[in-house]
């Protein structure tokens, strides 16, 4: 399929997608949503991909959602296109998803960032939330993931200024993994994603949603969950393939099965 808003380079076993929107600083239009979240559907339905770096380029990753979109719009206008709700796909990616950001990630571009697995940041990189800026407040998930991430104070320090943290800073408060020269943030990224690549397909979809499940569910049924999981892991060849390389001193082959 060809898109216009965003470009999708399978590398395999990785994939680089990258907002294609420079003009307007890869403003989130309903358009490039819809693009973004059909290219990640398939890329989960593609067995040869198994981790996605996602990127708005060298100089931004996305600068928010599309204002002039949203300006004149009511309420119900919103709730029944379900602007934030389309995000759906991106959130629920079953692969591993790995952000590769430079320059500004702000409002819905930052919420973007959040969704993912892992954050490689270049050191221009800046990230806020300024819709209250606009009058709003975040509808992608900020008010609920930097608190998950950052912690209280963090959050109601990005959310009520609306003033954007630094690259440095977002690692200091474990909102990213890397701070890398910018000229490198896409290279390290798809680095990492090649290193998680390399693992048990299975195993790394079960450890993402044992790690999410972490965030909304008591430690109990978490625990359950996880227990679960690792028992089922038992009955695939990459366990296996993976316990059986371990003793004989080789790199395990997997194949997801």
């Amino acid at each position: 399929m060809g898109y216009e808003h965003i470009l999708v380079e399978i590398d395999a076993p990785i994939a680089t997608v990258t907002l294609n929107r420079p003009k307007v600083l890869n403003a989130l239009s309903p358009d490039l949503i819809l693009e973004l979240t059909t290219a990640l559907s398939e890329l989960d339905a593609d067995e040869n991909v198994r981790a996605v770096v996602l990127t708005g380029g060298p100089t931004v990753f996305a600068a928010g959602a599309d204002i002039g979109d949203m300006a004149d719009r009511g309420p119900v206008d919103q709730l029944l296109r379900d602007q934030t709700g389309r995000w759906a796909p991106l959130a629920g990616f079953s692969k591993p998803l790995i952000a590769a950001v430079n320059g500004y990630a702000l409002g819905g571009g930052c919420e973007v960032a959040l969704m993912c697995d892992l954050i490689v940041a270049g050191e221009t990189a800046r990230f806020g939330q300024p819709e209250i800026n606009l009058g709003i407040i975040p509808g992608a998930g900020g008010t609920q993931r930097w608190p998950r991430t950052a912690g209280k104070h963090v959050a109601m320090e990005v959310m009520l200024t609306g003033a954007p943290v630094t690259a440095q800073r977002a690692y200091e408060v474990g909102l990213v993994n890397k701070v890398v020269p910018a000229e490198m943030t896409v290279e390290v990224a798809r680095r990492l994603a090649r290193q998680v690549a390399e693992k048990a397909p299975l195993a790394a979809r079960m450890a993402k949603e044992g790690v999410l499940k972490a965030f909304e569910s008591p430690l109990s049924e978490g625990l359950a969950s996880e227990r679960k999981s690792f028992y089922f892991l038992f009955a695939t060849d990459d366990q296996k393939e993976g316990m059986h390389a371990f003793l004989e001193k080789r790199k395990g082959s997997f194949k997801g099965r």
